[in-house]
């Protein structure tokens, strides 16, 4: 049996994903703006990229992006949706359990990305690639609302909490900037799914 959060369940799940339409369908998530209002450009990560919507986004904003995902299929569409912006992203496809960036980012940005490795483990090792006084912003699938569940929710283990996040980051003597729960829509299905949205300051030393 494929585990779910391998490279092999991705690439199944983006090829599909095109050949329906929805790779191509995919908006940036709905916090974005939001919370990188103001911050000024600089480089930025976006881990576990997907289609590359927030990537593109970031990088019509000014940013100096790179993208990471393990799925093949899912960096093409990436790239096709950069040239059609006729944005510069640097795309690179590599497992987030074991990558590691030569250089540290301004803005580390995450969204609803999912690993091999438990979910708290994935966003520490994320957070290590914000360089100091910069910006990581986190957002996930928080645990559906008692009686909500269906085949349309977030995987088994790959939820947290705003509380499991902030206090992984507090440890570390990170700035909370923005601890929030919310919700957003499932493309193509009636249901919502319940955020949990961190955005938090690396201390400078």
């Amino acid at each position: 049996m494929i585990d779910r959060f391998a490279r092999d369940a991705w690439e199944q799940h983006w090829r599909e994903a095109q050949r329906d339409g929805s790779a191509d369908a995919d908006a940036p998530n709905p916090y974005l703006d939001d919370e990188t209002l103001g911050l000024p450009p600089g480089t930025a990560l976006d881990a576990g990229c997907g289609t590359g919507a927030d990537a593109v986004r970031l990088a019509a904003s000014g940013w100096a992006v790179t993208g990471v995902d393990i799925a093949p299929s899912a960096l093409n569409a990436a790239a096709r949706r950069a040239g059609r912006a006729a944005v510069p992203v640097t795309w690179i496809e590599a497992d987030l359990t074991t990558w590691e960036p030569s250089i540290p980012f301004d803005l580390v940005t995450t969204a609803y990305a999912h690993a091999s490795i438990p979910q708290l483990r994935l966003y520490h090792r994320i957070a290590e690639w914000v360089a100091p006084g910069g910006t990581l912003l986190i957002v996930g699938h928080g645990a559906q609302p008692a009686g909500s569940a269906d085949d349309h929710g977030p995987p088994e283990g790959s939820t947290a909490t705003t509380a499991d996040i902030t206090g992984l980051l507090e440890a570390a003597g990170w700035r909370i900037r923005t601890a929030r729960e919310g919700t957003s829509a499932v493309p193509g299905h009636p249901v919502r799914h319940h955020d949990v949205v961190v955005r938090a300051e690396r201390p400078v030393a």
